[in-house]
């Protein structure tokens, strides 16, 4: 299966996130934001060893629901008063497709995120993160032009390269699977 620490990608570092209310709800919103279906479970007490270097989240708490972890109720970043005995960890069911299990190969054995950066007063619903994706100019909104918001502008991203995998990775992070 595919399972792991938690670390996540914020200010220019990897960090872990603390166990403080952590659960499955959490580890639902991982393996989501993962593209990962099944029986998401959480654990702690750094069931997967511990992490090095910042621990970067704390208190975080989710519905369930969201798309992703900035979605989620959480501390501030970098505020926290935990150990890194305390690292969250997650076990995810693995997706079947071909594809997905070549690029999450690439990740074992730790479990990483890469986050969406975030100013204090914006929120990817908004449209004003660096990193949201969009699909412009589709008959619906499940098909268009990709484009990618960065520094403040939208703009499309060049197909040289561009594969079924790449889809796949934005369908996920729009909510679809």
């Amino acid at each position: 299966s595919f399972e792991g620490r938690v670390e996540v990608y914020y200010d220019g570092k990897w960090g872990t996130i603390c166990d403080d209310q952590w659960d499955d709800r959490d580890a639902e919103v991982v393996c989501r934001q993962l593209g990962l279906s099944g029986n998401p479970k959480a654990l702690s007490w750094a069931h997967y060893g511990q992490g090095s270097g910042p621990i970067l989240l704390d208190e975080v708490e989710c519905s369930g629901n969201e798309l992703s972890l900035d979605q989620c109720k959480k501390s501030d970043w970098g505020q926290q008063n935990c150990d890194h005995i305390e690292d969250a960890g997650v076990s995810c069911d693995p997706f079947t497709g071909t594809d997905l299990q070549l690029y999450t190969s690439h990740i074992w054995p730790a479990l990483f995120l890469y986050y969406t950066t975030c100013s204090a007063d914006s929120s990817p619903a908004s449209g004003s993160c660096r990193g949201t994706v969009r699909l412009v100019g589709g008959h619906s909104p499940s098909e268009g032009r990709v484009e990618v918001y960065y520094n403040g502008d939208w703009g499309t991203v060049c197909d040289d390269g561009w594969t079924d995998l790449g889809a796949q990775v934005v369908c996920r992070q729009l909510g679809f699977r």
